[in-house]
């Protein structure tokens, strides 16, 4: 009985609706496309709801503001993969399940791998302990796709950087060095070779209205009508 109990906490139901993340290195315009992809889908009739990770709750909005506050610098990886996945437990918990269980369109800017690539293969902690978690965390709810918006480590800080200093967020992890930065995109590439069939990769080098051309078209061919 208790194998079969941590076996359902770990695996959980999939509910009905359609769970779509969107993921990248700093800089690469998750938020960006996000927004786009969410009108889109709106204008074709779908029920979306959009969010983020960190946040997305009253409670995750607080955990986002400990974890990407540059007075925090200090705080273990350890601290932040459990933080994160605080944050994301109440996310599942209180929106994104019961949105899927009524049919709806989940658009999220990040979710799990995001831990993964960041802590995993940016901090070098262990992938095992790390997908553990996020089972536990998650209950076992996976996208049913993922769009990977791919760009160099050195041109993503480059793009945040402009942004910071138009009056957006410079936040604690985007302070780390280049080399967690490109240990990070590194990581992307092999979550998506482990798993090919969930993510389709673009190039977010490209232009913004080029970008969401693709990504409309790649979601268009998956996403059941409303």
């Amino acid at each position: 009985m208790a194998g079969a109990l941590r076996l359902q906490l770990l695996l959980g139901s999939r509910p009905l609706g359609y769970f779509i993340t969107l993921e990248g290195p700093d800089g690469c315009g998750k938020t960006t496309q996000t927004a786009l992809l969410v009108d889109w889908l709106r204008a074709q009739g779908h029920d979306v709801l959009q969010t983020r990770e960190p946040g997305g709750t009253s409670i995750g909005d607080q955990v986002r503001e400990v974890l990407h506050s540059l007075r925090n610098t200090e705080m273990h990886p350890r601290t932040e993969i459990l933080l994160y996945s605080a944050s994301r437990a109440q996310l599942v918990h209180e929106r994104i399940r019961p949105h899927l269980a009524r049919g709806g369109v989940v658009v999220s800017d990040r979710y799990y791998d995001s831990t993964l690539a960041y802590q995993g293969y940016g901090h070098q902690l262990d992938l095992d302990a790390l997908q553990q978690i996020t089972a536990f965390a998650t209950g076992g709810l996976k996208p049913d796709l993922t769009l990977y918006l791919d760009i160099s480590a050195e041109e993503g800080l480059k793009r945040r950087q402009r942004a910071a200093q138009a009056g957006a967020e410079w936040n604690r992890l985007d302070a780390y060095a280049l080399d967690f930065h490109r240990r990070v995109r590194a990581g992307y590439h092999e979550l998506i070779a482990a798993e090919p069939a969930r993510w389709v990769v673009f190039d977010a080098a490209q232009p913004v209205d080029a970008l969401c051309a693709e990504i409309v078209a790649v979601v268009a061919a998956r996403v059941p009508q409303p």
